[in-house]
């Protein structure tokens, strides 16, 4: 320091602080320095430092400048009262980023997990023939695909009571297909379209399907022995009709299923 004050710049670095935030605080009068030079530049006096020294301090615990000035000017102002307010907002902002922690973990698990339940609570929500190892199968085979990461995403915020929700929602689309068979329903005709775009619906609560993707879970149905062996057992040859159902709409939609592309 000069016998004067300390220069602007000498000030900024000592306080680590920048030029252009002190030049602000003089211009708002929150921090003007008492002394100048024979050139005419700011000098920061002691006392001069010591302000810009509590208002650095009053700053980092979140005070606005207009609550620090308050602080530092007004006669007989009631410092406990603003540090009281400013604790309880910092508290608020605490709960938000626990809550925001949560939320990642649970977030980072379903990535890697597909599906936060326990093997007890899957099997409860699913029904007696889930196998516990699917999720991490279709981790292995799908996890670096956009479709995974939706899926993942709208798994994170599902409970128990929501999967088992989304189970019955499919179970009873199943024995709506089913009895479209049995009512003679056949592919391409109102009932069967109706169907297809209901099975689109449900199964964009995993992820969004779109009319192309939706071809090609049609084929998978009728070539994977799970699938068709879960389809064929509401209603034998249900895969197949299927199948035929969904490549029936998505051609009255302009699509040719052959070279439908999965986007």
């Amino acid at each position: 320091m000069t016998d004067q004050g300390m220069p602007v710049g000498e000030t900024a670095t000592r306080l680590g602080l920048t030029v252009r935030t002190l030049h602000h605080w003089d211009e708002i009068g929150l921090a003007r320095p008492a002394a100048r030079s024979t050139a005419g530049y700011r000098l920061y006096t002691d006392d001069d430092l010591e302000r810009l020294r509590r208002i650095v301090v009053y700053r980092e615990l979140g005070l606005d400048l207009d609550a620090i000035r308050a602080v530092l000017d007004e006669p007989g102002g009631d410092v406990a009262a603003q540090l009281r307010v400013q604790r309880a907002q910092l508290t608020r902002r605490i709960a938000q980023l626990h809550d925001l922690d949560d939320d990642l973990q649970r977030m980072i698990a379903a990535q890697e997990r597909g599906i936060l339940l326990s093997d007890e609570e899957q099997r409860e929500a699913f029904g007696p023939g889930w196998n516990t190892a699917w999720p991490a199968q279709a981790r292995e085979a799908y996890g670096a695909s956009a479709q995974w990461q939706q899926y993942a995403e709208r798994s994170a915020s599902r409970t128990a009571g929501d999967w088992a929700a989304v189970t019955e929602t499919v179970a009873t689309f199943d024995a709506e297909l089913g009895a479209a068979v049995d009512a003679g329903a056949v592919p391409g005709d109102a009932t069967a379209n109706a169907l297809v775009e209901r099975h689109r619906e449900i199964f964009s609560q995993y992820f969004p399907v779109t009319r192309q993707m939706q071809v090609h879970l049609g084929r998978m149905y009728a070539a994977d022995p799970r699938f068709a062996d879960h389809y064929d057992a509401v209603r034998p040859g249900l895969s197949a009709w299927l199948r035929d159902a969904i490549e029936a709409s998505a051609r009255a939609h302009g699509i040719d299923p052959d070279t439908a592309a999965w986007e």
